[in-house]
């Protein structure tokens, strides 16, 4: 029989008696394990029954029954009326000091992020930088989309990669029509921040499971729209057509630069730590030879340029300043020119100003600097907010966050929520930062699913439109073509959210981003392996394909997406109407099971994490009694009785072991 968990027990409770079989003797209501149970009459040879079977695993409390449900809330501790005065000051100043603590630890946070930033440009930024070189692949709108995915996630700043194609485009490498495809990329690139925060969630399978839907909802709407608008883009150029005519209509001027409201507060830590001279990347991408050879890190934070008179080198007399100041020297002719100069005023005042390492040597060291404050800080804040949200104080967020207007009116509550994402993004201008910090909310259940996909929607539109502004504040030559890559960046975001927001059916990110979570919480490596596949390896192989030829790329790709559009469809099928595919086709069976299960995958990583975990740690003593007493083949026991219990959250499968009726077994299991 198989171990399942029945509902509804608690701890120190039996299992519910057995319900009476048709044409047994016993009272109404009553089993036939407690008929026979009953004690023997005096002076007959009947022989007392089983007591009723009970199981001696102890039992935690019940999940919910909707696991994605916020959790529920207990009032805890002492009511504040029946406080003295001083247990109340006590209180308050507890109350301070976590308050001031999470706000210490928030900022870090953003201050984290802002060097993981750094340090992945360090890392990949002239990487990124020769990507965009390729002018040739960049016409393929499916290789743009896979370079603008590349360089983003290479970079972790969607601002970043956005300038340089604003640079390129500005200074006639590329067309605005070829820029909309990266654009589009940079949109899904710039979602992987906050899926790698949510792996800090895993030790919790439950709030795992919330945290990483919550976050990777934001990837599933991303891929959607650029699915579905970028063939629309490409055949018809919407986009492109729409920006023009609004950026035509207008009589432009460049203003001011874009507020940096949040940059304010963190710049001056940040800079401490790490300066980078981000005109190097774009230099690449322009073609410079000679940025090949700058380093990133700033050195001179105060620079003049002025223009001075030099001796200059030219291929022949015809290319002299004039007649007069042209002389030959043996071999080369001499001129005098006008040339500009950067005199170097005062030096930055970060840790790597001096630093004889490598690019890639400092940007590896800010990387597990900046991953071990993102990790430690998002543990902190996590303990934190749990402490912090309980009672009275937990129900009014929750219930304010979560809660929909009356009717008529609940259908406002997530447009309500689409503008506070904006504001919110617009105030921290960075929608990574922004969604990066709703995460732990979710994990925790403070926010709902359903409330934190307006939001993260909200955030995507908060984006765009700082990125208006900063076109605003662009040069005059260069301020029509920035203000209609931002422009165009703002519509694809606004038709993505009217294709899979205001009807409720079309919400699929939801149920996406649901099915995902509840596969990582099972199966927790396969986080890492989305992360990998989807936003690394697709991207690398399409890129090659892009590559070797648009003929290449559709003869491989157009097979692979109608196979996956069928296997979509059958799945489909076999969940509504099975009825109507061939009895093969109603299940994946037929199939080899590593075909349709991640059951072996998870027993080739687990295996995998056994040897490695041998291999390191073997050494250690208590390693060393494991492997001796599974060598003598020791196995744990576990004695249960029949109809018996396990715990509700382990969700591994167990062996189904035969179990004789009326009789106590031992079953043995392997650890």
């Amino acid at each position: 029989m198989r171990l399942n968990a029945r509902p509804g027990l608690g701890d120190g409770q039996t299992m519910a008696p057995r319900p009476e079989l048709d044409g047994s003797q016993g009272s109404p209501g009553t089993s036939e394990l407690e008929t026979n149970a009953k004690p023997a009459v005096s002076g007959t040879n009947e022989k007392p029954g089983l007591l009723p079977a009970s199981s001696t695993i102890a039992l935690v409390g019940n999940e919910p029954e909707d696991p994605w449900a916020v959790s529920k809330l207990e009032v805890a501790g002492v009511k504040w009326s029946e406080l003295s005065a001083a247990q109340k000051v006590v209180r308050v100043l507890t109350a301070v000091l976590k308050l001031a603590l999470l706000l210490g630890f928030l900022y870090v946070f953003v201050c984290s992020l802002d060097i993981l930033s750094s340090a992945f440009q360090l890392v990949g930024g002239k990487a990124a930088g020769d990507i965009f070189k390729d002018n040739v692949v960049l016409a393929n709108p499916v290789a743009g989309l896979v370079i603008g995915i590349l360089v983003t996630v290479l970079v972790q700043s969607s601002s970043t990669s956005s300038s340089i194609v604003v640079s390129m485009v500005s200074s006639g490498l590329m067309g605005v029509r070829s820029a909309i495809p990266v654009i589009m990329g940079t949109n899904i690139g710039t979602s992987v921040t906050n899926t790698i925060v949510a792996l800090m969630q895993s030790g919790d399978r439950t709030e795992f499971r919330r945290a990483f839907a919550g976050a990777t909802v934001h990837d599933f709407f991303n891929w959607l729209s650029v699915l579905v608008l970028l063939p629309i883009e490409a055949a018809s150029g919407y986009l492109y057509h729409l920006s023009r005519v609004i950026v035509e209509s207008f009589d432009l001027k460049s203003g001011e630069d874009a507020p940096d409201m949040l940059k304010v507060i963190t710049d001056d830590f940040t800079k401490l730590i790490i300066q980078l001279d981000k005109s190097v990347i774009n230099d690449i991408a322009m073609g410079d030879p000679a940025a090949a050879n700058k380093s990133l890190i700033k050195e001179w934070c105060k620079t003049v340029t002025q223009m001075v008179e030099k001796n200059v080198t030219v291929s022949s007399e015809y290319n002299c300043t004039s007649p007069e100041f042209c002389w030959s020297d043996n071999n080369h002719t001499w001129t005098l020119k006008n040339v500009s100069e950067t005199i170097n005023l005062e030096k930055c005042h970060h840790l790597f100003v001096n630093t004889t390492l490598s690019d890639l040597g400092v940007g590896l060291i800010l990387l597990a600097a900046s991953l071990i404050a993102l990790c430690t800080c998002l543990i902190l804040i996590v303990k934190l907010l749990n402490s912090m949200l309980k009672g009275q104080v937990a129900a009014v967020i929750k219930k304010v966050i979560n809660t929909d207007f009356k009717f008529p009116f609940g259908w406002l509550t997530g447009y309500i929520a689409l503008a506070v994402g904006a504001g919110m993004t617009f105030i921290v201008q960075s929608s990574s930062i922004f969604t990066s910090a709703l995460t732990p909310l979710v994990g925790i259940g403070v926010i709902t699913i359903e409330r934190v996909y307006p939001l993260t929607l909200g955030s995507n539109i908060g984006t765009t439109t700082t990125a208006i502004i900063a076109a605003l504040a662009s040069p005059g030559e260069t301020l029509a073509n920035s203000l209609q890559i931002a422009l165009c960046h703002f519509f694809f975001n606004i038709s993505g959210i009217l294709i899979w927001y205001p009807i409720p059916f079309m919400r699929i990110p939801i149920r996406l981003a649901k099915a995902l979570g509840t596969c990582t919480s099972m199966y927790r490596w396969f986080a890492v392996a989305y992360l990998i596949i989807c936003f690394l390896l697709i991207p690398l192989i399409i890129l090659g394909l892009s590559m070797a030829g648009w003929q290449v790329l559709a003869g491989v790709g157009i097979p692979i997406l109608m196979m996956i559009i069928i296997i979509i469809v059958i799945n489909l099928m076999q969940t509504k109407c099975p009825r109507f595919l061939p009895k093969t086709l109603q299940t994946w069976d037929f199939l080899p099971i590593w075909m349709h299960s991640l059951k072996p995958w998870d027993r080739i990583v687990q295996h995998a994490t056994i040897c490695c975990s041998t291999q390191c740690f073997g050494k250690c003593k208590c390693c060393k009694t494991g492997v001796k007493s599974s060598d003598r083949g020791e196995k744990q026991t576990l004695e249960v009785y029949e109809n018996p219990v396990i715990l509700e959250n382990e969700k591994q499968d167990i062996t189904t072991f035969p179990v004789m009726e009326n009789e106590t077994k031992n079953f043995s299991t392997n650890i």
